[in-house]
């Protein structure tokens, strides 16, 4: 079966954004719970059909929230304090499916010698590490006070 390319102008399907953005299906309806300016057309059945303009504010809302680290409630004041049009330009800064941006720099093979460069932790991992060692600091600290009987 072959995939026909659609039209940057033309509308998408549910599947057919999520595919587009690289996120699940159920990740498009629940921003759209969260975030009032994502309103895709609705069909009769409710099939939900994702305008250009939609799917540019989609990549804005992914970026604010996976690759900046916000949270929902971060993204809603960064919407409210910059604007839709704020959010859709973040979107196009960077690619919503960055393994489809590649140069021809990114497909030459590693030398040996050569490491890969280390993308920097998310807000939110390195939170949770940091809690991690600390809890463990914690323990390690009453274990030294506790007195022996």
């Amino acid at each position: 079966m072959s995939v026909v390319e659609k039209s940057p102008d033309a509308f998408r399907t549910i599947s057919e954004a999520a595919e587009e953005l690289g996120v699940p299906a159920h990740v498009l309806r629940f921003w759209e719970s969260k975030f009032s300016q994502i309103s895709p057309l609705k069909r009769a059945g409710g099939r939900r059909f994702y305008r250009p303009q939609d799917i540019a504010l989609l990549r804005g809302v992914k970026r604010l929230l996976y690759d900046d680290g916000y949270t929902i409630k971060g993204a809603k004041k960064f919407i409210k304090d910059n604007g839709i049009a704020a959010i859709v330009d973040l979107g196009q800064q960077s690619p919503a499916r960055p393994e489809l941006a590649l140069d021809s720099a990114d497909l030459e093979t590693p030398s040996p010698t050569r490491s890969a460069p280390r993308r920097p932790a998310s807000p939110a991992r390195e939170i949770s590490d940091v809690l991690s060692d600390l809890e463990s600091a914690r323990a390690k600290l009453k274990a030294a006070l506790d007195p022996k009987i």
